[in-house]
This record gives structure tokens, C-alpha cells and sequence, in this order.
């Protein structure tokens, strides 16, 4: 399975264009991931990941007006954002009614995280595409923790990107949708700094 360096992001985003799957390192675990805007690149993705069809994929955005494309956000959420993004941060927003079912299987609600690199922002602008974006791994397996386990775990991969990942620990997930808003999986940002920041 070929490995590309940083300066080879121009490659990676035509294999992604392409409808292809690929790994790359996020700040908090490696993930693997493939365009948003086609359904055959999510279902590769499904394929790669062995994901079951109710799971869904979060979607990694490479800025603010990015989210905004298709997501709703109040003003709370827009001080997470700007507080908190690009960071280990996942919000569970309202989803703009306008896109396609397949993108969150028909739901109301739609993950969201921000690019923490430039090179994975340049590859997200590059491709032309927020991108599904999940940990490398097979569904149920734990995480992998280099490119030798992700190539192991998911054969079937079109590429991987070379780098570290600073936390290996998932991302803190907070459903914003919920009334008050609620964390569903502890992470690096606890609920004490989010909490400080919405009512400022």
C-alpha cells in the first residue's frame, strides 16, 4: 500500500476525488476517510471500515463556513467553534435539510469536526469536500496506532499519509441538539471548559 508524504497531498486528494479511501492522522487517533459529496465514496468507506449501516460517519470540515454548509449553528455553537475548533472536539449538530439521506442515513443530526493540520485542510479544499472521517480500524477492533496496523486492519485502503497524532485519545463528542447540551464521550475538552465558554 503506497504511503505518501505531506507534499504529496495533490495526489491523495485525486484518489479521493476518485471515489477512493484513505488514512491519515487527525490530532487525536489515525482515522480513515473519504469524500462526503458521493454516496460510492461513503459506501467504500463503509466496505474499508466493515461499519454497520446504522453507524454513522462524522464529517471532518476544513473551516467554520465549511460546518456551516451543512449544519445549523446558533450562536452557543458558534462559541464552541471558535473556542474549541480545529481541536479533540465533535459536535452532534442539527443537519441542514438539504443533504442527501445517505450522508447521515436520514437523520436529523450530523457529527461534525474541523481540520486540526493544515495539511489535512489543504487536502479537505483540495478535494472539493468536507470528508466522512472515522477511526482506522475495523468497527468493534480497537484503534490503530501506526500505518503498519491500519495497513494490517484495512487492506483494502488506496493510501495512507504519513504523520503523528498527539492525543491518541478520541475526540470529547458533545450533542449540542440536546437541551442542556451533553457530552457522550469524554475526551480531552471536558464539559467544565465548554460550559465556561457558552456562558460567556
Amino acid at each position: 500500500m503506497k504511503r505518501f508524504a505531506k507534499n504529496e497531498i495533490n495526489e491523495l486528494a485525486d484518489i479521493l476525488k476518485k471515489d477512493g479511501v484513505i488514512s491519515v492522522p487527525t490530532d487525536t487517533v489515525y482515522g480513515i476517510c473519504s469524500r462526503m459529496s458521493s454516496i460510492k465514496a461513503h459506501n467504500n468507506l463503509m466496505v474499508a471500515k466493515n461499519r454497520p449501516t446504522n453507524k454513522l460517519f462524522p464529517i471532518m470540515c476544513a473551516d467554520e463556513e465549511q460546518i456551516k454548509s451543512i449544519a445549523i449553528i446558533d450562536e452557543k455553537i458558534e462559541k464552541m467553534i471558535r473556542n474549541f475548533m480545529p481541536g479533540p472536539i465533535t459536535l452532534i449538530l442539527k443537519k441542514r435539510p438539504e443533504l442527501p439521506e445517505y450522508i447521515n442515513n436520514g437523520s436529523s443530526t450530523i457529527a461534525v469536526r474541523m481540520a486540526s493540520s493544515k495539511t489535512l485542510e489543504d487536502l479537505i479544499r483540495k478535494t472539493g469536500s468536507p470528508l466522512f472521517m472515522t477511526s482506522a480500524n475495523q468497527s468493534g477492533s480497537p484503534v490503530c496506532t501506526n500505518l503498519d496496523e491500519i495497513e494490517k486492519s484495512c487492506p483494502t485502503l488506496d493510501g495512507m499519509l504519513e504523520g503523528n497524532v498527539s492525543f491518541c485519545k478520541g475526540s470529547t463528542i458533545v450533542d449540542c441538539v440536546s437541551k442542556p447540551i451533553k457530552i457522550i464521550r469524554e475526551g480531552p475538552i471536558s464539559l467544565d471548559q465548554i460550559q465556561r465558554v457558552i456562558k460567556n
